[in-house]
């Protein structure tokens, strides 16, 4: 089920690019194997899939532990602070960066190992009382005091849009999350040099590769349906 879910994925990524006239590599799919087992993880991978993404920072180190492998792994899903610690020097990137506290606790986890974080800034775009991350008008004023933290290298955007049936009705946020990404690189802010966009998932990722988006996070349309544990 796997490899043909991968297939039909990979077929609609270039799809969605060829629209936009933008090349394959510009995208990197990201397999949201939350909840899955590894054996479904090891299928996705005999199919080419390197980068998975986790929602929870204890589910990611117990797959680390398993998947020897060298992979690249995000850590998608709310981090709090008191876990940090746990994934330092672990996760390629980290797309949830919702407070400026949590990127503080970020530089401080980081700093003692002598290392530097690769962080994506979230961000609220549909404003949904449900979501975490900053409000758009937010954004920049964060990002300001962010950049003062050696230990931690921002290198884009990331949103998670609303459930919708029609996959053209997040076509506005993804389009705002792209514009707010240029608007901010504008200004010249130190060490804020972006070009990063986390969004898109299984329902809509297709109208966010059009809108700009350069992770794109998959599960359900190549693991099936989550299994809660």
């Amino acid at each position: 089920m796997v490899t043909e879910n991968l297939k039909t994925v990979e077929k609609r990524i270039r799809a969605a690019c060829g629209r936009a006239g933008r090349k394959r590599e510009e995208v990197t799919l990201i397999a949201v194997s939350k909840t899955k087992p590894v054996e479904m993880m090891r299928e996705a991978m005999s199919s080419g899939i390197v980068t998975f993404g986790e929602n929870k920072v204890q589910e990611l180190v117990k797959k680390q532990e398993i998947l020897t492998e060298p992979l690249a792994w995000h850590l998608i899903g709310h981090l709090q602070r008191n876990k940090v610690k746990q994934i330092v020097g672990k996760v390629e990137r980290i797309h949830s960066v919702d407070s400026v506290r949590l990127a503080e606790q970020i530089q401080r986890d980081y700093e003692k190992q002598g290392i530097t974080a690769d962080i994506l800034i979230e961000v609220n775009m549909a404003r949904e009382e449900s979501k975490f991350g900053f409000m758009p008008e937010e954004t920049e004023e964060a990002l300001r005091e962010i950049a003062a933290f050696p230990n931690v290298c921002v290198r884009g955007l990331m949103t998670i849009a609303p459930f919708v049936e029609n996959p053209e009705d997040n076509r506005v946020h993804f389009r705002n999350l792209h514009k707010l990404l240029v608007d901010i690189n504008s200004k010249n802010i130190d060490n804020i040099s972006m070009n990063e966009l986390s969004m898109g998932m299984s329902g809509d990722y297709e109208v966010a590769i059009e809108e700009g988006a350069t992770f794109i996070r998959v599960g359900t349309g190549i693991f099936g349906s989550r299994q809660y544990i």
